[in-house]
C-alpha cells in the first residue's frame, strides 16, 4: 500500500476548509512502522525536528515522544519516558509543545521532572508567568562582564579559587569523593536570591538524600530541583537538563541572582549520546558522536550574565571523572569552555581532608578581575607553600630533609597543619567571603613572623659555632 501523498491531501483538504465546521487545522497522523532499540520509526508524519509527538496504542495507553531525525519518508521518534505495550501500526500524533510552563516565585520549594510536572505531590505548578522552553540568544556583547565575587560559603573557594558572579565552572570528580555533598554545602551557603539545581542521571536514591539530608528544608525554600534519575529515559535527562537552565533563566530574567547547579554534565552528553548512536549517527572520540561535542557548548553558554543591570546565573557543573581520568572527552570538552575547573582529588578524601580541593589542580579564571590584589597576592602565596611541601612530602616522611636547607621549605613544613585546617570545612560550617579572605591573610602573616625568627635563630645558631666570625 503506497503513502499518500500528504501535501496534495492538505491541498485538497483547504479547498473545503471554508465549508468545515472545525476550529483548527486538520492534522496528519503517521503509523508506527518499526522499533530498534530506543528508537521509533513512523511513515505519514509530517512534524518538525523537535516536535512533540503522542503514540496512540489500541487499548487506549500512550506514549509522549520527540522527533529526533528523519530519512526519506521515515521519521525518527525518542520516547519521553519508558516504552511499555507499544504495537506495530500505532496511531502516532503530534502535539501542540507551544504551551510553555507555568513559572513564578510560587515554584521555590518544588520538585519536577524533565517534564515540568511536579514529583514533591504539592499539586501542579502555580505562578503569574508562562515561558517558552526554547531558549532566548543573547548577543555576547550584550551581557554585562563578571566583576563581582559571589560568596559560596566554602573556605577553600572564597579564599583561594574565587567566583565571579555569571561564571560557569566545573566541578571534576571521580565517584565517591564528596561532589555531591559540597553542591549541598553550596546551595545552602551562597549567597544567591535563588537556587536551581539539576539531578542529571543520578541514582534514584541519591535524588531523596540529596533533598532531604543535603539540601535540606532551608534550602529547598528558595531552590527548584528538576530531576531525572538514570532509569528516566535518555530524552527526559536531556530534557531536565535543558528545564534546569531555562528555569534558572527565568528568575535572571527577573533581575535576580541565580545559582546553577547541574549534576552531572557528563550524564546529559552521555544521553545525546544514545540518541545520536540510536538514529545512526557514527561514533568519533571514544565511542561519543560529534553532536555530543556541539550540545554541551550550547547548554553551558545559557548561563552566565545578562545585560547591565540585569540578573545573573553562576553556573557549577559536576564532570564526572571515570577512573579519575581528566583526559575524559567530556571532561577535556567541557574544560575548554568553562570558565574554571575545581578538581576533587581522591587521595584527599582518603586521608579525610574535606570538601577534597586540590588547589594545584584547580583554577578560577576571572578570580584576578574580581578580587583585589592583595587576596590575589595572598593565594598564590598559599599555592606555593602547599606545593613546596607536597613535592618534598616524601623526603620529610623519611626523615631525609634536613631543616634550614631550604627557607621556603621550612615555612612550608611549618605552615602545612595550618593550611590543610584552612582548605578543611566541617558540613554544617558556613565560612563566608570576608572571614574566608582575613583567615588565609593571618594564616600567611602568622608564617612570615615565624619565618623571620627562624632565620634569625639559624643565624645565631651559626655564629655560635666554633671558628665563626
Amino acid at each position: 500500500m503506497e503513502t499518500p501523498d500528504l501535501r496534495t491531501l492538505d491541498q485538497r483538504v483547504s479547498r473545503f476548509r471554508r465549508f468545515s465546521l472545525l476550529d483548527t487545522n486538520p492534522v496528519a497522523s503517521g503509523r508506527l512502522t518499526r522499533m530498534v532499540g530506543l528508537t521509533l520509526e513512523a511513515v505519514g508524519l509530517r512534524a518538525s525536528v523537535g516536535q512533540q509527538c503522542r503514540v496512540l496504542m489500541p487499548n487506549g495507553s500512550q506514549v509522549d515522544a520527540e522527533v529526533v531525525g528523519f530519512a526519506e519518508d521515515k521519521t525518527f521518534l525518542m520516547p519521553i519516558q519508558k516504552m511499555e505495550g507499544l504495537q506495530p501500526g500505532a496511531l502516532v500524533m503530534p502535539v501542540d509543545n507551544t504551551k510553555g510552563l507555568v513559572m513564578g516565585k510560587e515554584c521555590l520549594g518544588r520538585i519536577i521532572n524533565g517534564l515540568g510536572v511536579p514529583l514533591d505531590g504539592k499539586g501542579p505548578l502555580k505562578g503569574d508567568s508562562t515561558i517558552s522552553l526554547t531558549p532566548e540568544f543573547i548577543n555576547p556583547l550584550h551581557r554585562h562582564p563578571i566583576e563581582e565575587p559571589l560568596d559560596v560559603g566554602i573556605r577553600a573557594i572564597n579564599g583561594l579559587l574565587t567566583v565571579g558572579k555569571g561564571q560557569r565552572i566545573g566541578l571534576f570528580a571521580g565517584s565517591g569523593v564528596g561532589k555531591s555533598v559540597l553542591l549541598g554545602m553550596m546551595t545552602k551557603y551562597t549567597v544567591a536570591d535563588v537556587v536551581v539545581v539539576g539531578l542529571i542521571g543520578e541514582r534514584g536514591r541519591e535524588v531523596k538524600e540529596f533533598i532531604d539530608h543535603i539540601l535540606g528544608p532551608e534550602g529547598l525554600k528558595r531552590a527548584v530541583v528538576v530531576a531525572a534519575p538514570a532509569d528516566e529515559a535518555p530524552l527526559m535527562r536531556l530534557r531536565a537538563a535543558q528545564l534546569s537552565t531555562r528555569v534558572a533563566e527565568y528568575f535572571r530574567d527577573q533581575g535576580a541572582s541565580v545559582l546553577l547547579l547541574m549534576d552531572s554534565l557528563t550524564r546529559y552528553g552521555q544521553a545525546q549520546r544514545e540518541i545520536s548512536l540510536a538514529i545512526g549517527e557514527p561514533p568519533a572520540t571514544k565511542g561519543y558522536p560529534p553532536s555530543v561535542f556541539a550540545r554541551i557548548p550550547e547548554l553551558v553558554e545559557r548561563a552566565g550574565n545578562a545585560a547591565k543591570g540585569g540578573g545573573s546565573i553562576t553556573a557549577f557543573y559536576t564532570v564526572l571523572t571515570e577512573g579519575d581520568d581528566l583526559q575524559d572527552p567530556i571532561a577535556d570538552s567541557a574544560r575548554a569552555i568553562l570558565d574554571g575547573h575545581v578538581v576533587l582529588s581522591r587521595q584527599l578524601a582518603e586521608e579525610g581532608i574535606y570538601p577534597a580541593i586540590d588547589i594545584e589542580a584547580s583554577i578560577s579564571r576571572v578570580m584576578p578581575h574580581v578580587v583585589s590584589e592583595g587576596h590575589l597576592k595572598g593565594a598564590l602565596q598559599f599555592k606555593q607553600l602547599l606545593a613546596r611541601y607536597r613535592q618534598n612530602k616524601d623526603l620529610i616522611a623519611i626523615g631525609a630533609y634536613s631543616p634550614g636547607s631550604d627557607p621556603v621549605t621550612d615555612r612550608a613544613i611549618e605552615r602545612y597543619p595550618h593550611l590543610v585546617q584552612f582548605v578543611s570545612q566541617g558540613i554544617q560550617q558556613k565560612a563566608p567571603l570576608a572571614e574566608s579572605v582575613n583567615m588565609l591573610q593571618t594564616l600567611l602573616a602568622a608564617g612570615q613572623d615565624n619565618g623571620k625568627k627562624a632565620d634569625a635563630n639559624a643565624r645565631a645558631n651559626v655564629a655560635k659555632k666554633p671558628g665563626v666570625r
